[in-house]
């Protein structure tokens, strides 16, 4: 269905939902950063060079929104890196309701994100080391 390797599982909490259980879209942000976050815990490793001084700051997100999603669904976030540039990772990432054997798309979109120098204000190149584990990762899926 979808060229994507790396799968969260996400637990939908009632407050998500509204009191008929539909889940405000606003909480699709909160579902791709945790997919996100644990992406590069399995893909970079806890041992990633992300420090206090250097990490990665949120440039850029889009959400194209095709069905609604409700409290009682079993929904997983699949991610993906789609592009490895100097500066930037571009993930793209699809929100999936999982029906006995089907699957179906709640939401895509993409997340760049880019290489930040918190003490110098600056940003910074994709560290060699991640980068290798990326691509290592993803293999042909990456562009």
């Amino acid at each position: 269905m979808h060229p994507f390797k790396h799968k969260t599982p996400i637990q939908l909490r009632f407050k998500d939902g509204d009191i008929m259980g539909h889940v405000n879209n606003a909480n699709h942000l909160t579902y791709i950063e945790l997919a996100r976050i644990k992406y590069f815990e399995d893909v970079v490793g806890p041992d990633a060079s992300w420090s206090h001084q250097q990490g990665i700051i949120l440039a850029h997100v889009s959400i194209d929104y095709k069905q609604p999603l409700y409290v009682r669904d079993q929904v997983f976030v699949y991610t993906r890196c789609s592009k490895l540039g100097k500066k930037s990772i571009e993930l793209s990432w699809v929100i999936i309701r999982e029906k006995t054997s089907i699957e179906e798309i709640i939401a895509q979109g993409v997340a760049v994100l880019v290489c930040y120098d918190y003490t110098e204000n600056k940003t910074i190149e994709v560290p060699e080391d991640q980068k290798k584990k990326i691509e290592s990762y993803e293999g042909d899926l990456l562009r």
